[in-house]
């Protein structure tokens, strides 16, 4: 026996719901970097089966699932003969949410589909490091309802609401005036209205700051992941739309803030890494000591905060109109977001036929006063179609 190896009994057992995307791979360099606090203990990928492969063998989890089921028999031939059991299709995702081999779940896939996987977790009692916004921007009400009767706990992963988590520790409810999230502005800040028709994928994939995936680097080229931050500010802190606000910080320090009653402000700092958030959603809020470099303050020339400009970019309102309108508005929205921006990585819209692609989906949609989680089900499903429609007929 190697004594020099972590005792299994000891460590978080952690899965990662998402392993091969951006957020995905960040957090397994997390749990590798504190091997004798966290485990991966189950890795969930889509389609890169390949990439799932190479992880599993490195990081030796108990079972890998692929979503993709066309891509289940290379998963198999490659990891049954080192012990790692495997899995293919939604069914096996949901159903290993309520599985024992782990504590807690990273939920780093992107849109809806992060929805199903996480209401199972939270009817286990599993622990949720909190990276897919869609799931509380889809269906907030129903999540924040399931957690209510459950032991789970949740931690934003989300750089802003990680930052407002922070800022929170230690304040009473009452003493909140302001939740106040911050936007780069994306690689169109300072684009002119008459040009943003002409902009291409690259253009639009070309963050100025943050390296992610390609659906969140076009959601903020768009700000519409501003609205969707907002209203996942809703559901993880529990205040009113009307005391949720965005602002542009282009330099992407200040990760967000909050106002108190008394008129002062706390803000989180830190290096624009997605390893941080991480970092401190795996460790329960607490703190880990890490080798990276600081931020240093003497080396920052000029911190600049400005109002998002929702001419140019409508998507940033569409926060406010879903959680005003409420219903199954935001559900909605997020399909059509979807649909559209996938279809903006093909080419096949512009980048500015997105917005309007949404609102007639919205007008078209069936809206649900009150849904439940058949409900979200249907309209998922009903708005992808309404907006693959609109695309092919060229009316929007």
């Amino acid at each position: 026996m190697n004594d020099n190896k972590p005792d299994r009994t000891q460590l978080k057992n952690i899965a990662v719901l998402g392993s091969t995307g951006s957020i995905g791979q960040q957090t397994l360099e997390v749990i590798g970097e504190y091997p004798d606090r966290f485990r991966a203990a189950l890795l969930i990928a889509g389609r890169r089966v390949g990439e799932l492969i190479e992880q599993a063998r490195r990081c030796r989890p108990d079972m890998a699932i692929i979503a993709d089921e066309s891509r289940y028999g290379e998963l198999k031939e490659a990891l049954e003969p080192l012990g790692i059991r495997t899995a293919a299709g939604q069914d096996a995702i949901n159903d290993a949410m309520e599985s024992p081999l782990f504590d807690t779940v990273v939920t780093a896939t992107v849109g809806y589909s992060g929805l199903a996987p996480t209401l199972r977790a939270i009817g286990a009692g599993k622990d949720i490091a909190l990276a897919n916004k869609e799931t509380l921007v889809v269906a907030g009400d129903l999540v924040t309802r399931r957690l209510a009767g459950s032991r789970s706990r949740v931690i934003p992963v989300d750089s802003e609401h990680s930052a407002i988590y922070q800022c929170l520790m230690g304040e009473k409810p009452e003493a909140v005036r302001r939740l106040i999230i911050t936007a780069s502005g994306g690689p169109f800040r300072c684009t002119p209205a008459d040009r943003l028709a002409a902009v291409t994928v690259q253009d639009a994939l070309h963050h100025p700051n943050w390296s992610m995936g390609a659906k969140i680097t076009i959601d903020s080229a768009s700000m519409i992941n501003k609205s969707f931050e907002i209203i996942e500010a809703r559901w993880l802190f529990g205040v009113q739309p009307e005391q949720i606000t965005a602002v542009v910080h282009p330099q992407s320090v200040v990760h967000s803030m909050v106002e108190f009653v008394d008129g002062t402000v706390k803000a989180q700092l830190g290096m624009p890494d997605m390893r941080m958030p991480i970092r401190l959603a795996l460790g329960d809020g607490h703190r880990l000591p890490t080798d990276l470099s600081p931020l240093r303050l003497e080396n920052m020339m000029n911190l600049t905060f400005e109002e998002p400009d929702a001419e140019r970019f409508p998507g940033v309102t569409l926060g406010h109109y879903a959680l005003g309108r409420g219903g199954n508005t935001a559900c909605v929205i997020n399909a059509a977001n979807e649909v559209a921006v996938a279809a903006f990585l093909r080419g096949d819209i512009r980048f500015t036929s997105i917005y309007p692609l949404i609102m007639q989906t919205v007008e078209r949609a069936t809206w649900v006063a009150a849904p439940q989680y058949d409900d979200y089900v249907a309209s998922n499903s009903e708005s992808r179609s309404i907006t693959e429609s609109l695309i092919v007929s060229g009316t929007y």
